[in-house]
């Protein structure tokens, strides 16, 4: 950030004054610019004992699987986002159960908030999908999911739903973690 956007002039980048990080701060009108993390909902859509997943239309990870999710938008509830999502990327619609994943990636300023759900009807791929299918856990395409949130959330359920108890599961994703999943490129 260059420039403050509420009367244009120059700002530094400082701690301001009883605050604990640097902020971006305009000496000329006094706004102190806040950046906070971005939250990602989503849903895992349940129909029987398979789960949709969608092949991503667009960057990044275009072409690998993951839930219907994205970033949260003004104005709407967790819930409302997950729902959007999941229409917007699956053109499904979901009765949602409750927040199921709840991932920290705090080295790239994102949380994740996935939502368990029933798939209520068809689907079909939206514009940010290539295609949308259900997967048997046998079928899941463990190589080829997008994120390492996904598979994580994944990988819960499908132990959970063993037990037929689906706790909320908090956790972090490190920077370790996601160069074990993506590798050095």
């Amino acid at each position: 950030m260059n420039f403050c956007s509420h009367c244009g002039h120059t700002v530094r980048f400082a701690i301001p004054s009883g605050d604990d990080r640097p902020r971006y701060c305009c000496d000329e009108c006094g706004t102190i610019h806040y950046q906070n993390p971005r939250i990602v909902a989503g849903t895992l859509p349940v129909s029987g004992s398979r789960v949709l997943l969608c092949r991503r239309a667009i960057s990044p990870r275009k072409g690998y699987w993951t839930l219907p999710a994205g970033y949260m938008e003004n104005a709407e509830t967790t819930v409302e986002a997950a729902a959007r999502e999941t229409r917007e990327e699956a053109c499904a619609e979901v009765e949602i159960h409750g927040l199921y994943t709840l991932i920290n990636l705090p080295h790239i300023n994102q949380v994740y908030m996935i939502f368990r759900a029933d798939l209520d009807g068809g689907f079909d791929a939206g514009p940010e999908s290539l295609e949308v299918a259900l997967f048997e856990e046998h079928e899941i395409p463990w190589g080829e999911l997008a994120f390492p949130t996904i598979e994580r959330t994944l990988r819960h359920f499908y132990d959970d739903r063993r037990e037929d108890a689906f706790p909320l599961h908090v956790s972090d994703i490190t920077p370790e973690d996601r160069e074990r999943y993506f590798g050095s490129a």
